[in-house]
């Protein structure tokens, strides 16, 4: 039962160490990616409603909303939810070019490997060779894949703390002065 659970994991480990050096980075980065994807969503479903259902009490239990200071405090409460909304948001942003970067070290390492082989051992070794190319493509491969899964969630939740923020303004609408 136990061998069956770790299955999955094995043919990671193969894979990672078929891609070499550089796809431990590259898996490195994606645990990090993911875990602030898994944040946001977090953050999103569970933390976001209750603040946003604070601040809307909030404005809604001051006696006038119409003054200057009225005008400040409203500002302040949307910015702080803003800055809440995009607190993460950076660093998921910066770590998707870091993937196929990555990927592209790998692939530099990968063909030097291939040279490597072709100067000691000539052209007359494909399968050597054929190692070296798909450590490269590994590498490639794994670098793209983890930077394409970071750009839906870094554009979605960018799109929506943007419309988070409009719908805020709605939310905590401004009284016209008597």
């Amino acid at each position: 039962m136990l061998e069956f659970l770790l299955t999955p994991f094995t043919g990671i480990g193969e894979f990672v160490e078929a891609g070499g050096w550089v796809v431990w980075w590259i898996l490195a980065v994606a645990l990090t990616l993911w875990t602030l994807i898994a944040e946001r969503v977090w953050w999103f479903r569970s933390v976001y409603p209750e603040r946003r259902a604070a601040a809307a009490a909030r404005w809604q239990a001051r006696p006038e909303r119409s003054s200057w200071t009225a005008r400040r405090i409203r500002g302040a409460m949307i910015g702080e939810l803003s800055v809440a909304m995009n607190s993460t948001l950076p660093m998921l942003r910066a770590l998707i070019p870091i993937c196929p970067l990555l990927g592209l070290l790998g692939t530099v390492g990968g063909m030097l490997e291939v040279f490597d082989v072709m100067a000691i051992k000539g052209k007359g070794e494909p399968r050597a060779m054929a190692d070296g190319v798909s450590q490269a493509m590994i590498a490639t491969l794994s670098g793209l894949a983890v930077a394409l899964s970071g750009m839906y969630s870094a554009h979605h939740y960018t799109a929506r703390a943007r419309r988070e923020t409009d719908e805020l303004q709605s939310l905590l609408a401004l009284e016209d002065a008597k």
